[in-house]
């Protein structure tokens, strides 16, 4: 930050930090194995649309880009907008791996094409049981936070986040403040 811009009182974005989604893939075993959590395939990155006019033009090539991205592993790869105006880069792949790597490529396929400062989150979507646990990396965090959804209504499972939380802080970068652990609503995956 710049003299001036602390004088005015201006902030700059937090950069997003894509490196440390490679954690969730080394702590696989213990999601699955140790916590009994089922990779259900489907993950997703969720970034702000910029707002331009030129917008849809941009839309239609970072959509080839990505698509072209995808394919090379073999993923599934879709664009939504989830009911809130965030836009999600979904993809679905049976294989974890291809799919860790796959939302790293997407995260900087969008970084590249100038939405660094606009990409909020990955959400990589497990079952334990019936039971849906979103394991959510914020980009400008730099960390990995639980979110345990429960019903039908907007209510989730803080105990549950809680134990996840417990076991896997040694195997992932854990989000410390737990203020920061935002839900993720109707994600599209």
């Amino acid at each position: 930050m710049g003299f001036l811009d602390a004088l005015f009182g201006r902030t700059r974005p937090v950069r997003s930090r894509p490196e440390q989604i490679f954690a969730i893939a080394t702590a696989y075993v213990t999601l699955t194995v140790d916590l009994n959590l089922t990779a259900s395939g489907k993950a997703g990155v969720c970034f702000r649309p910029l707002g331009s006019a030129l917008f849809a033009q941009e839309q239609k090539e970072l959509e080839q880009m990505l698509r072209v991205a995808a394919q090379e592993a073999g993923t599934k790869i879709e664009i939504k907008e989830d009911q809130y105006g965030f836009r999600w880069v979904t993809l679905q792949d049976p294989e974890f791996e291809d799919l860790v790597a796959g939302i790293h490529t997407v995260s900087l396929t969008l970084q590249d094409q100038g939405y660094r400062d606009q990409l909020l989150a990955a959400d990589f979507l497990f079952y334990q049981g019936e039971q849906q646990v979103h394991w959510i990396y914020n980009f400008k965090r730099g960390a990995f936070y639980p979110f345990v959804p429960i019903g039908e209504g907007r209510q989730r499972d803080n105990a549950a986040e809680l134990r996840l939380k417990s076991v896997m802080e040694r195997e992932l970068p854990i989000e410390v403040d737990l203020e920061r652990w935002y839900p993720l609503w109707g994600a599209p995956l």
